[in-house]
């Protein structure tokens, strides 16, 4: 058994582990809140562009961002984290995007990494990196930061070099599953887009019969000088809000992961400094019992 001061050297190490692992699951639980609540702020804003697809939809397939082309490359956009200590998040993705290479190894692929570690990842495979925003990205999301990588995006998209825009980061499932996807962005499709808004409003809501007919009602617009120029303004715009939304999703992933993995920790730590605890009062108790019996001994033998 180890000398019972190493055991209490070691109790105060677990127990200032402990400390730390529970102040980072309270910074992680608190950082998904403030995720949350971003999503939800801007349903007014979604439902606004509902009523207006609502309206539109009819004229969809008009526009550049459903027309595939062929013969170009793949764009990669790799969402994940620039820190660690959050579980296998990193990693899951990190698998996703090798199985996706390893299933399509006629496509061709360009990155561009929303993570610093994958931006060294590429660089040190030989993949060509479009773009690197890991040094931008925070836990404070804003909409304009989501806009600087979504209109390069759509950029990107619409030039001959490349025919889709493949997205691969952790869907927010909930507080205790995230999976790992590759989602296609870019062409966007009318199935796709209704996807969103129910991912937004929820399946109920978006297929209320009562709902639409009163909103297509209300959405009786004179349209000018066409669908065709109002979409033009509108799609680029509902792209924007439709990756800010995989932006806020992918971070409540991050922090929902991280708080999971602290609290495993904590509870670890916790069950060790139990272990270990039994352990020093058992050291601690043997050594005053050979003390005691030394002290006998020494006394018999006085008496001797």
């Amino acid at each position: 058994m180890a000398n019972w001061k190493e055991i209490k050297r070691r109790i105060k190490s677990i127990k200032n582990t402990g400390k730390i692992t529970k102040a980072m699951e309270l910074i992680s639980t608190v950082k998904m809140k403030k995720a949350q609540d971003l999503a939800l702020e801007k349903k007014a804003y979604i439902r606004s562009m509902l009523e207006v697809f609502l309206s539109m939809s009819d004229s969809l397939n008009e526009s550049k961002f459903f027309n595939k082309h062929e013969g170009g490359k793949t764009l990669a956009v790799i969402i994940t984290s620039n820190k660690w200590l959050c579980w296998g998040y990193n990693i899951n993705v990190m698998k996703k995007v090798n199985a996706y290479m390893k299933e399509h190894p006629e496509e061709e692929i360009d990155f561009i990494a929303v993570w610093k570690r994958w931006a060294q990842f590429v660089g040190r495979t030989g993949n060509t990196l479009v773009a690197d925003f890991s040094s931008e990205f925070s836990d404070n999301i804003d909409l304009l930061f989501a806009k600087s990588i979504s209109r390069l995006i759509q950029e990107k998209f619409l030039t001959p070099e490349y025919s889709k825009i493949k997205l691969f980061y952790n869907h927010y499932v909930n507080t205790i599953k995230q999976v790992p996807v590759a989602r296609e962005f870019l062409p966007l499709t009318k199935v796709g887009i209704e996807m969103y808004f129910k991912q937004v409003f929820g399946e109920d809501f978006y297929e209320d019969k009562e709902y639409l007919k009163k909103d297509t009602k209300k959405s009786d617009y004179t349209i000018e000088p066409s669908k065709a120029e109002v979409l033009k303004e509108l799609l680029p715009m509902l792209i924007d809000s439709m990756f800010f939304d995989t932006l806020i999703e992918a971070k409540a992933s991050e922090h929902s992961s991280r708080m999971i993995a602290m609290k495993n920790a904590k509870d670890n730590a916790n069950k060790y400094d139990s272990k270990l605890t039994l352990a020093y009062n058992k050291a601690r108790q043997a050594a005053i019992t050979k003390e005691v019996s030394e002290i006998v001994s020494w006394v018999e033998s006085m008496k001797e």
